[in-house]
């Protein structure tokens, strides 16, 4: 039984909201009051529509294939680069320490047995509100990347224990999850908190090889698959985020094409367009997480069925986030997790969610593209929102992560944003290094290390030192087995006009282009250091419609924002007070070593005054930190002289580059 939704209009549409008459059962009204109660941030909406489009459009395909590293079979993709075994790369830098408190300060500090596997032992949820859920499954995922990646005993032992109870809890029919029998497969949420129960048990298996969590992970999708036939005719109005990916991630451990079959003939995931608007609606149609969820499911697929429709859906949200305003200038997408275009920053921004999928699809398109501008967009979306969605500790998490006002610690450490994150923080050693059909290259800098195997007869030992994104100079040491010719590649991002490389005590005298991955090509030897040198100026930054005639501070990847607690004149003042402010960007100093998030961060000082300069007067002296700074409130002041700012260098206009 398809769900499938007929258009015949061919291409990919983000178009206005329409006025629509809302169903009486889960209206985007219920939606927002539950984000209220739930600490002001709620969870992701879940129930966007798994709505399925039909398309006879084949356009011609990419030509460059690779093996891929995370599938358990090895298939083919056409890549032009290919991501690395995580667990190969270790990471230093702010992405070590963001990786290493999320380990230490929050996964190892759950109450996972009462918080987590309680509700699965009881099933006495029945699927009728949004507190319905809980993410066992998603933090499963996270829990097993962890544990390979650390390597560390107490995650290992906390992954095992976590699995085993879980496991105890399958029906002889292969039923996981919280509901009562009544509510089960179509009670809001079951379908979502099973298919992720389904990956990370499949992840288990991949990476520890535990043929129980396969076994328990085939079960429950039987299950399911057995059952689909029962579905109700409403059931497009609950969740499933994360279905076909989930079964996709099973597929790939097993090679068992009804898993496959699955996503294809009953999910026609290959047919599926994003129908969405901009703005509120009381459906949530339009639901940022579910759409980049399905992108990335039909990006998952064209490892399979390599159809260049599978790649139009991705395309379209890209070019809606960097050609149509759907980015924030910290990376950000969605109001009330919905698609929005209004560059809004108060309030419900950001979701998590979203986030987490902006990251992966942004990694999937530097891969099948090798275009850098992608590279600086994932940058961007990692050293602000994603760290900004966490504690400089570590132990609480954002919902939503706004640019502008208050932003609230969510309360709970279940539900799908908080688990989500700790899923793509797991992920990060895998964005920094890929390799390329001949070499290697570096996306992402930050102090790391790695071991590449190039082909039967070369491996690359790859370092970086580095204080980046604190200052632009990368030292990188490369030791080949043995000397041989390859291309190193270096993503050079747009905002760096001026770069410089020195391999070796020389010079390198070929143009740098911004917004280009470099390629040096030649014989490299064991103990060979290449040193990227890439000018990190101040910058001011054009704010776009709601934040028009203002603009925002950056350097580097970096987006700075005012914490007034780090002022004491503005301590009581609203947010849109502050950002009445002009600031004098003539004046910006740089604050190297600032420790206010953490080690080795960056700062900045500006004059400031509440109205105007005039005959060169200066009423304030203000600080200004990271983003990620929980009590950052601004980031768009006033500027006296707007011919010295930029358009922000994620919007690609024609060309992603």
């Amino acid at each position: 039984m398809k769900t499938t939704s007929k258009t015949t209009d061919e291409s990919v549409q983000f178009v206005t909201n329409k006025t629509t008459k809302s169903p009486d059962i889960f209206p985007g009204l219920q939606r927002r009051n539950f984000l209220k109660t739930a600490g002001m941030i709620g969870g992701s909406a879940l129930f966007a529509h798994f709505a399925r489009a039909s398309s006879s459009e084949v356009q011609k395909g990419l030509t460059i294939e690779s093996d891929t590293s995370e599938g358990g079979r090895g298939e083919k993709t056409k890549e032009l680069f290919q991501s690395l075994d995580f667990r190969k790369v270790s990471v230093g830098g702010e992405i070590g320490r963001r990786i290493g408190i999320t380990v230490n300060n929050n996964l190892l500090q759950l109450d996972v047995d009462n918080d987590f596997l309680l509700p699965f032992q009881q099933k006495k949820h029945e699927g009728k509100g949004y507190s319905d859920y809980v993410g066992l499954g998603k933090l499963i995922d996270a829990a097993v990347r962890f544990a390979a990646y650390t390597k560390n005993g107490k995650v290992i032992a906390l992954k095992k224990h976590i699995i085993g109870e879980l496991i105890k809890t399958q029906e002889p029919d292969g039923y996981i999850g919280i509901m009562v029998k009544e509510s089960r497969m179509w009670g809001l949420w079951d379908l979502h908190e099973m298919g992720y129960i389904i990956m990370g048990l499949s992840g288990d298996y991949h990476h520890f090889h535990e043929k129980d969590s396969l076994k328990a992970a085939q079960m429950l999708a039987d299950y399911m698959i057995q059952r689909w036939s029962t579905m109700p005719a409403n059931w497009q109005k609950f969740g499933a985020i994360g279905l076909d990916s989930n079964i996709l991630a099973l597929y790939q451990e097993t090679n068992e094409k009804r898993y496959l079959n699955f996503c294809i003939e009953q999910c026609a995931l290959a047919d599926w367009k994003p129908t969405t608007t901009k703005g509120s609606n009381p459906t949530l149609n339009g639901h940022v997480y579910s759409d980049l969820d399905l992108c990335s499911a039909q990006l998952e697929l064209y490892r399979h069925q390599p159809e260049e429709r599978l790649l139009s859906s991705g395309r379209r949200a890209i070019d809606f986030m960097c050609n149509e305003d759907g980015l924030m200038i910290t990376g950000a997408a969605g109001l009330w997790e919905e698609w929005s275009d209004d560059q809004e920053g108060r309030g419900f921004v950001g979701e998590t969610c979203a986030t987490a999928y902006q990251i992966q699809i942004f990694d999937h398109f530097v891969r099948m593209s090798g275009s850098a501008r992608y590279g600086d967009i994932l940058e961007r979306i990692i050293y602000n929102t994603l760290f900004a969605v966490q504690s400089p500790d570590g132990r609480r998490l954002h919902y939503f992560t706004p640019l502008e006002g208050k932003r609230n610690y969510f309360e709970k450490d279940t539900y799908c944003c908080p688990n989500n994150f700790r899923r793509i923080v797991s992920k990060l050693p895998a964005f920094i290094y890929y390799r390329s059909a001949k070499g290697v290259a570096v996306n992402l800098y930050t102090p790391s290390e790695t071991s590449i195997t190039l082909n039967d007869e070369l491996s690359l030992k790859i370092r970086q030192e580095t204080e980046y994104p604190g200052n632009g100079t990368v030292l990188i040491h490369l030791d080949p087995s043995k000397p041989a010719k390859f291309p190193l590649q270096l993503r050079i991002p747009k905002w760096c006009e001026k770069a410089s490389v020195n391999i070796n005590g020389e010079t390198y005298n070929e143009p740098i282009v911004s917004g280009k991955f470099l390629s040096l090509e030649r014989v490299w030897n064991p103990g060979d250091q290449v040193i990227l040198d890439m000018a990190m100026p101040f910058r001011m930054v054009l704010g776009r419609k709601r934040q028009s005639g203002r603009a925002a501070v950056m350097r580097g990847p970096i987006l700075f924002c005012l914490n007034p607690a780090q002022n004491d004149q503005l301590l009581k003042m609203d947010a849109a007070d502050i950002s009445s402010y002009m600031i004098d960007p003539n004046s910006l100093k740089l604050i190297s070593g600032d420790s206010t998030l953490h080690p080795n961060g960056v700062a900045c000082s500006v004059d400031a005054n509440e109205r105007t300069f005039s005959l060169g007067t200066r009423e304030k002296s203000l600080k200004l930190t990271e983003f990620p700074d929980p009590e950052g409130k601004v980031v768009y002041f006033r500027i006296p002289d707007f011919s010295v700012a930029v358009q922000d260098e994620i919007l690609f206009g024609k060309n992603p580059g």
